[in-house]
C-alpha cells in the first residue's frame, strides 16, 4: 500500500491545538499518536507563593467552558488541608451551580461540536442553515445554564462569587425562584434533546474501558464521593497520587496519565456507566427510551449520555431551588494552617483533580492539577487503535472526518490539559 498522509492543521470544534498521526501497515493500524502542541500554560507554578485564598479565581482562568469545577477542586481540597467540611444550604448551592455549568457546556457540545458530525455539516452554523429550529433550542438551553452561574457565580464566565468555605453572597429564595420557569423551559428542550439525539446514526464501536469517576456518595456525582472504576478501585481523592501517575512523552505537552500502569476512560460515560441509577427518575427514563442500558461502552454514544446528564442538571437545579433555605451566612470562617489537601470533583469532561500543600500562614507551597483530558490521553489513541483499522477502505477524507469524530466523542478541552486537529495518516 502506497505511503499516503492526510493533513488537518487544525481540528475545529474542540478546544485547543493539537494533532494525530496514525500509521497503519496494511489494513492494521500500527501506531497512533495524539499530539498536543498547545503551549504549556503553567497554572501550577503560578499558584504557589499565593495565598490560599486566591485559588478559586486563579483556578478559573484554567478554562472558559467549565470554571468552575476547576474553582470547587480547589475550595474543596483547601477546605481538606484546613479540616473543614461544607454542609447544608451552601453545600446544596455549590451542586447548583455545577448544574448550571454541565448545561452549558454539555450543550455547546451537544449542539455546537458534536451533532454536526452526525448529520454531515461542517459546524453548527451549516448546520443552523436545516436545522435553525433546533440550534435556537440549543442557544435557549444553554443560556438557562449561564444564568445560573450569573445568579450564583456572579457572572457566566470565571465566576468571582466562590470562595473557600463557601460564597461571598448567598442568593434570597425570592432570587433563585426567578430560575423556575426558565429552567423548567430548559428541561423539556433537554427532553427533546435527549430523543433528537437518539436518533442518530451510530458506529457499532464498543469499548471495553476502565472506567473511573466519582460514586459511592448516594448521589449522582458533582463534588463529592469515593474515586471509583468498574474494575475494582475505590478510594479516597487523598489516595488518588498512590494509584494514578503521570508521565511526559515527547509529543504532547499535557502529561499522560495512567492507572496502575493502565489506560483508564473519565467522563459522561464513565460517570452514567458508575453512577446511572442514581439519576432523576425522568433522567432515568429518558436514558432507558433512549436505548440505554446500566452501561454505556460505545463512545460515539456519549452525545446521549450528555444529553442524559443535562436533563439531569436541570432536575436536580430544580429540586435544590424549591429545597432552599437561605443559609444564615455563606461561609464558614476559616483560619489558616499548614497542611495537604486533596480534593477531586466532576467537571462537565470527567474527573478533575487537585492536591494543594500550605505553609502555616495558608501560603500555596505545591499545587497539582490533572484536568480530565489528560487523563483520557491514552483512551482515546487506544480507540483510534481499536477503530480505525475497519475503516480504513473508507474514502481519505471520509477517514479524516471519522477519525476527528472519534477525538470529538470525549470533548477533549486541550487548553485545560497542557494543553488537535493536525491529522496525519501514514499509509506503509
Amino acid at each position: 500500500m502506497a505511503r499516503k498522509t492526510i493533513n488537518v492543521d487544525y481540528l475545529a470544534r474542540v478546544e485547543g491545538e493539537g494533532g494525530v498521526k496514525i500509521t497503519f501497515d496494511g489494513a492494521k493500524v500500527r501506531d497512533v499518536e495524539l499530539r498536543i502542541f498547545e503551549p504549556p500554560r503553567f497554572f501550577e507554578a503560578f499558584l504557589r507563593g499565593r495565598a490560599y485564598t486566591e485559588a478559586p479565581d486563579i483556578t478559573a482562568r484554567i478554562c472558559g467552558i467549565c470554571p468552575v469545577a476547576y474553582q470547587m477542586s480547589a475550595v474543596h481540597a483547601m477546605e481538606d488541608a484546613l479540616g473543614v467540611t461544607v454542609t447544608g444550604p451552601v453545600r446544596e448551592l455549590r451542586r447548583l451551580l455545577y448544574c448550571g455549568e454541565w448545561i452549558e457546556s454539555h450543550t455547546l457540545h451537544i449542539y455546537m461540536l458534536h451533532a454536526p458530525d452526525f448529520l454531515g455539516y461542517d459546524g453548527a452554523i451549516e448546520m443552523a442553515k436545516d436545522h435553525g429550529d433546533i440550534v435556537r433550542q440549543g442557544l435557549a438551553l444553554k443560556k438557562v445554564g449561564n444564568e445560573i452561574l450569573e445568579l450564583l457565580g456572579g457572572r457566566a464566565i470565571h465566576p468571582v462569587n466562590v470562595r473557600v468555605g463557601g460564597f461571598y453572597r448567598a442568593p434570597s429564595p425570592r432570587e433563585l425562584r426567578t430560575l423556575v420557569e426558565p429552567l423548567q423551559r430548559a428541561r423539556d428542550i433537554a427532553l427533546s434533546a435527549v430523543r433528537w439525539v437518539s436518533g442518530f446514526d451510530f458506529p457499532d464501536c464498543e469499548r471495553d474501558y476502565e472506567f473511573v469517576s466519582l460514586g459511592a456518595a448516594g448521589e449522582y456525582p458533582f463534588n463529592a464521593g469515593h474515586v471509583v472504576s468498574n474494575k475494582g478501585l475505590d478510594i479516597t481523592p487523598r489516595e488518588y497520587d498512590a494509584h494514578f501517575e503521570e508521565s511526559h512523552v515527547k509529543r504532547s505537552n499535557a502529561l499522560h496519565s495512567h492507572l496502575r500502569g493502565r489506560a483508564y476512560l473519565t467522563g459522561p460515560i464513565a460517570r452514567y456507566s458508575l453512577n446511572s441509577a442514581l439519576l432523576s427518575p425522568l433522567a432515568r427514563d429518558a436514558a432507558k427510551e433512549a436505548g440505554l442500558g446500566a452501561t454505556c461502552t460505545n463512545p460515539f454514544r456519549s452525545i446521549v449520555v450528555r444529553a442524559v446528564e443535562t436533563l439531569y442538571a436541570c432536575d436536580e437545579a430544580l429540586r435544590v431551588i424549591e429545597a432552599y433555605q437561605e443559609p444564615e451566612q455563606p461561609h464558614l470562617d476559616l483560619t489558616p494552617r499548614a497542611g495537604t489537601g486533596y480534593a477531586c470533583t466532576e467537571a462537565p469532561r470527567g474527573m478533575l483533580y487537585h492536591r494543594y500543600r500550605l505553609d502555616a500562614d495558608g501560603t500555596i507551597l505545591d499545587a497539582k492539577i490533572v484536568p480530565p483530558t489528560s487523563q483520557n490521553q491514552p483512551s482515546i489513541e487506544d480507540d483510534l487503535k481499536a477503530f480505525a483499522g475497519g475503516w480504513l477502505d473508507m474514502p481519505e477524507e471520509a477517514l479524516r472526518v471519522r477519525c476527528e469524530q472519534a477525538v470529538r466523542n470525549h470533548d477533549p478541552c486541550i487548553s485545560c490539559a497542557t494543553h488537535f486537529l493536525k491529522l496525519e495518516v501514514v499509509r506503509c
